[in-house]
């Protein structure tokens, strides 16, 4: 029996399984796994939950002792059995420990709560009787407060109707103090008096059925109408300022003065003051001279100041005069509208003068900025004259063309101007081994002085039309501004002014009494005329079109061709004309060198004459000044021969031997018939043709000219033998020299060739001189 209850002792580890013993055997004594409370109170709802049942553990809640009993003796040894009963004696007496000292602990708690739940309910039931006795105060205090709200409510209004007696009493008095009050304040506060009088009017008239109401109503209506005479007199007698004038006759109205007469007066004092307004503006306008002489002195101020002075002055008051009248009379415009159009017109008269003293240029962006000031502060105006909207725009646009006329006038003057300087450089001595700016310098420096003042012109016209100008936005200066005042009238004007004054100086200036244009002028302007055709024109069309875009349904413009063949007109007609000129000058020379020579006594010919190498070497020059403005044009292929050209009384085509093989000196044949039979078989030649714009076009026009002179001059001479041959002479150098500055060498022989054979006709011993000396008297000259 001990070993089994030894056994059993030992059996009881953790858990009772064997391995449990075994373990705690090896560890040196069982050991538990969990306190004590853990052990009491049970595993947890999770451990249990995740446990298999098991009867054979102590611990488990499907613990069986029976099973648990078999297990243990069944597998445990009897000293696991006795070590667990030990185990279990030791467990059984903490248990009970720890039961005892729960016990006591909670025992005392317990006490606590007992004694607390105790004295919670005394206090309960003190504190149900308070509260009902606080009801019963509740309840007294109200019929307290209905009694003391009916007491209230009947003092209220008792209250009320004091105050309605008080309140009577008050305006009574205070009716009974109107007469004494309008009668102070009337003298110097008449606009406290009026708003006096006006609170009590009403009341006044309503019991005026009463004797003591209506002897105050008399007694105020009496100091209401001397106030009302003294605003009158006041009215008519005193200059005062808008606000003054507003507020006199604002308390008339509130007086109940005819409106027509205040309207009538208000109109008449204002028209005072603005007329005031004006002839102070119009005082610092120079008076006009009857005479129409220019002896007008400049104004003291500027545009710009005389501009603001009007607006700020004139217009403001003019603007605040009719915001009053309106304020004051409604909507009556009947006479206010005629009124102001009077005045507005004669400020925008003043406003004309006033501009029309701008003869300068100046500066245009002060012009400008005056304009549009003028513009923007007479909205205001034009809100109450919408009538006056086309006055003031037309004005503006009228200062706007005269600027551009002035700017058309000042070009103009600006390119005579030039002109001037370029007849003086021409004009002026050279000194020896000192050459003055050439034909092409003078020609560049006058083209980009003209293009660069017509760009700066537009570029100070272009101000009219800004984005931040205020009248840019007028239908005007969207369309005809930009056309017709700048396109029309100053760019394309200005053209056809330049090409009509260069085209002047070849229509005859003896007429108008100018002196002749030098021969280089008129090569100068031709080429700029050119110029102008082939580019310049162009150019200058499209920079204003960019500059100031015309309107698809604006007017008319002139195209840029019609412009271009007016420049080459006046191109074609100054270069035909210095050929004429530099004709002319050459058979000057040839003419008096035929008119005062003896041809009948002339010696036999040695040498050239001058006036034939003077002719070369004018020839010369003139090609070396065409050529530095014109190119070198087309010439025909000349022949082999050409300096070579036998040339005698008889051309070659013109041979005796060919048409009359007997022909001797002694005996000549009819040379005047064989030239006319000639004339039939060759080219004409028209001295006179327009020329092509090239050096070679203008020189063969010169020598035509000048050759055919000497033609006519040859003809009307009688010649001797020696003066025949010097005609021979002198044809042949010239056809030497001649023929390499014309277009065709036939032309310059052609015209030898006449001149030579009028020259036999015209002479009596007809006998040519051998051509080897002819050659050789030329090559020595």
């Amino acid at each position: 029996m001990a070993e089994v209850a030894a056994g059993d002792g030992a059996g009881s580890g953790a858990g009772g399984s064997p391995e449990a013993a075994a373990g705690g055997t090896g560890g040196g004594g069982w050991r538990r796994p969990h306190g004590p409370l853990q052990r009491y109170y049970g595993p947890s709802a999770a451990e249990a939950a995740e446990a298999a049942p098991d009867p054979t553990d102590i611990n488990g809640p499907h613990f069986d002792p029976e099973v648990f009993m078999t297990k243990v003796r069944s597998e445990c040894p009897l000293g696991q059995l006795l070590a667990r009963e030990a185990a279990l004696g030791r467990e059984i007496r903490a248990l009970d420990s720890d039961m005892q000292t729960l016990l006591y602990e909670n025992y005392n708690k317990f006490i606590s709560a007992t004694d607390t739940i105790r004295k919670m309910k005394v206090d309960f039931r003190h504190m149900e009787a308070e509260m009902d006795d606080l009801a019963a105060n509740m309840a007294a205090i109200s019929a307290s407060s209905a009694r003391v709200s009916a007491a209230l409510q009947d003092r209220h209004r008792r209250g009320a109707q004091l105050a309605g007696v008080q309140a009577l009493l008050r305006k009574l008095q205070a009716l009974v103090e109107v007469p004494g009050r309008l009668r102070r304040w009337a003298g110097t506060e008449p606009a406290r008096a009026l708003r006096c009088y006006g609170r009590a009017r009403a009341v006044l008239r309503h019991y005026r059925h009463l004797p003591s109401f209506r002897a105050i109503e008399d007694e105020s209506h009496a100091i209401m109408a001397e106030l009302a005479q003294r605003l009158r007199t006041r009215l008519r007698e005193e200059t005062l300022d808008p606000k003054e004038l507003t507020e006199c006759v604002e308390m008339l109205l509130q007086l109940e003065e005819p409106p027509e007469e205040l309207s009538e007066e208000f109109l008449s004092q204002a028209g005072a003051r603005l007329e005031a307004e004006l002839a102070a503006l119009e005082a610092e306008l120079p008076a006009s001279d009857p005479s129409g002489a220019a002896t007008t002195p400049p104004p003291a101020s500027d545009i710009l100041d005389f501009v603001d002075r009007g607006s700020s002055a004139f217009v403001g008051t003019l603007c605040q005069l009719a915001g009053s009248y309106r304020a004051l009379f409604g909507g009556d415009a009947g006479r206010l509208e005629p009124f102001a159009a009077a005045l507005a017109t004669r400020y925008f008269e003043l406003l004309e003068r006033r501009l029309a003293l701008e003869r300068g240029l100046g500066d245009t962006s002060l012009l400008v900025r005056a304009l549009d000031r003028f513009h923007r502060r007479l909205r205001a105006l034009l809100e109450l004259l919408p009538e006056g909207a086309a006055a003031a725009a037309a004005l503006v646009a009228r200062a706007a063309r005269e600027r551009v006329d002035r700017y058309l006038r000042a070009l103009q003057t600006f390119f005579l101007g030039c002109l001037g300087d370029v007849r003086q450089a021409l004009a002026a001595p050279r000194p020896p081994g000192k050459e003055g700016p050439g034909l092409p310098d003078l020609l560049a420096t006058l083209a980009a002085s003209v293009l660069g003042q017509l760009k700066a012109v537009l570029a100070y016209v272009q101000l009219f039309t800004a984005r931040d100008v205020a009248f840019a936005s007028l239908p005007y200066f969207k369309g005809e501004f930009c056309v017709a005042a700048v396109r029309e009238g100053l760019v394309v004007a200005f053209v056809r002014w330049l090409c009509r004054t260069a085209r002047g100086f070849a229509d005859g200036p003896a007429e108008r009494g100018a002196p002749a244009a030098p021969p280089a002028l008129l090569l100068l302007l031709a080429r700029l005329c050119l110029d102008y055709e082939n580019s310049t024109i162009s150019y200058i069309l499209t920079l204003t079109d960019e500059q100031f875009p015309p309107q698809d349904s604006g007017p008319a413009v002139t195209p840029g061709p019609a412009l271009c063949a007016e420049a080459r007109a006046a191109a074609q007609r100054l270069l035909d004309h210095y050929v004429q000129v530099q004709g002319a000058a050459v058979a000057q020379m040839l003419r008096k060198s035929v008119e005062t020579r003896d041809w009948l006594g002339t010696v036999e010919p040695r040498n050239v004459r001058a006036v034939m190498k003077r002719v070369v070497e004018d020839i010369t020059a003139i090609d070396v000044q065409v050529g530095q403005l014109f190119e070198e044009g087309v010439r025909r292929a000349q022949s082999s021969d050409s300096s070579r050209r036998a040339f005698s009384v008889y051309s070659s085509s013109r041979a005796p031997g060919r048409y009359a093989p007997s022909y001797t000196p002694s005996a000549p044949m009819d040379t005047h018939l064989l030239s006319n039979i000639q004339k039939l078989f060759s080219e004409r030649i028209d001295i006179f043709s327009p020329v092509e714009f090239n050096k070679v076009s203008v020189l063969t026009g010169i020598i035509k000219i000048s050759l055919k002179t000497l033609l006519e001059c040859v003809r009307l001479r009688t010649l001797g033998r020696f003066g025949l041959q010097q005609v021979q002479v002198d044809g042949h150098y010239l056809q030497l020299y001649l023929w390499r500055f014309a277009s065709d060498e036939r032309v310059v022989q052609g015209l030898l060739d006449e001149v030579a054979a009028s020259a036999a006709h015209r002479c009596l011993d007809p006998v040519p001189m051998e051509h080897s000396v002819v050659e050789l008297i030329c090559e020595r000259g």
